[in-house]
């Protein structure tokens, strides 16, 4: 019987996670409207209920209402699964955050976020093939391009401030920044992990694989209805995890503290108001900037930070 317990209050605790990202991804949504409405001199959503509040619910509800639409020359099957795929791969990442409470402990939880990560890439590029469209496979591997490139600076990011709580569990780097917040020591490190958080989640200005100018919307063009939306949710999932992430590495990470989600919010607000002020790079640029600026640069922080810790301890 207490097996049993054990093995069903991860279970009951995981959907309960997973119901409340999804109503933060619908407020999220909304409050980037009312943001880049306000950065536009202009009202956001205002029209349904209360100063619009109700609005994502009802975009979801339109969405999922429409007619599922598919081209007659695509992999179906693939084509279908592929934003599921993407949309569970989000959502798995959510698992590995150190709460105190009865869900998963992972020793390697960092791990496992790189895992999910470096999933993500299939799902996008699967979604561009399959929809046999050149516009959507064009805007596919660009996206492929551009998340791999960046993961690796990414990753070594990751590394340097692992080796300064020397575990790959999230756990220990609440206990490691309780008297002192790691972007103290690391500020440089904290804004290119914040900048290359832009790029993992194909956001402004490192939208290429949308790329509404040269591309119609990139790999999901062809999708209409529920596969758009499921996309859609993936991508905001991830914004919100990385954000999440940001504050469990650099801004403290006592989950039990109301004032960490307020630093979410607030980073998860610099998503958004990135989205509003910059224009969009050019590809080249980008690339150039992750291998010959991000990646020299992580590799030399990685180094003075095992040093550091060396002659600290």
């Amino acid at each position: 019987m207490i097996e049993l317990i054990d093995l069903i209050i991860p279970f009951i605790s995981s959907l309960i996670l997973v119901i409340f990202v999804m109503i933060g991804v619908a407020f999220l949504t909304l409050l980037e409207r009312k943001l880049l409405g306000y950065i536009q001199i202009r009202k956001g959503p205002n029209k349904v209920g209360i100063f619009g509040v109700p609005q994502p619910f009802s975009d979801a509800i339109k969405l999922f209402t429409k007619e599922q639409t598919f081209p007659m020359m695509s992999n179906y099957l693939i084509y279908y699964f592929s934003p599921i795929f993407s949309l569970f791969l989000s959502l798995s990442a959510w698992l590995c955050i150190p709460y105190f409470l009865k869900l998963y402990s992972f020793n390697f939880g960092v791990l496992f976020f790189i895992c999910c990560l470096s999933m993500g890439v299939y799902g996008v590029m699967i979604a561009g093939w399959s929809s046999n469209s050149n516009y959507a496979l064009l805007g596919g591997l660009r996206a492929v391009a551009q998340t791999i490139s960046y993961e690796v600076s990414l990753v070594l990011i990751l590394l340097s401030v692992v080796f300064f709580s020397m575990s790959y569990n999230f756990f220990n780097f609440h206990f490691f920044q309780e008297f002192l917040w790691f972007i103290f020591l690391l500020f440089p490190v904290s804004l290119v992990w914040f900048s290359t958080s832009l790029a993992e989640t194909n956001r402004t200005p490192f939208d290429f694989a949308e790329g509404e100018s040269e591309l119609v919307s990139g790999f999901n063009v062809e999708y209409s209805s529920g596969g758009f939306a499921l996309i859609f949710l993936a991508e905001y999932a991830s914004i919100l995890f990385m954000s999440m992430l940001f504050s469990l590495l650099f801004l403290g990470s006592n989950l039990f503290s109301f004032f960490f989600y307020i630093k979410l919010l607030f980073i998860s607000f610099l998503f958004i108001w990135v989205r509003g002020t910059l224009p969009r790079f050019r590809y080249d640029k980008l690339m150039n900037l992750s291998w010959k600026m991000y990646l020299p640069f992580a590799l030399n922080m990685l180094i003075f930070v095992l040093g550091l810790k060396i002659f600290l301890f």
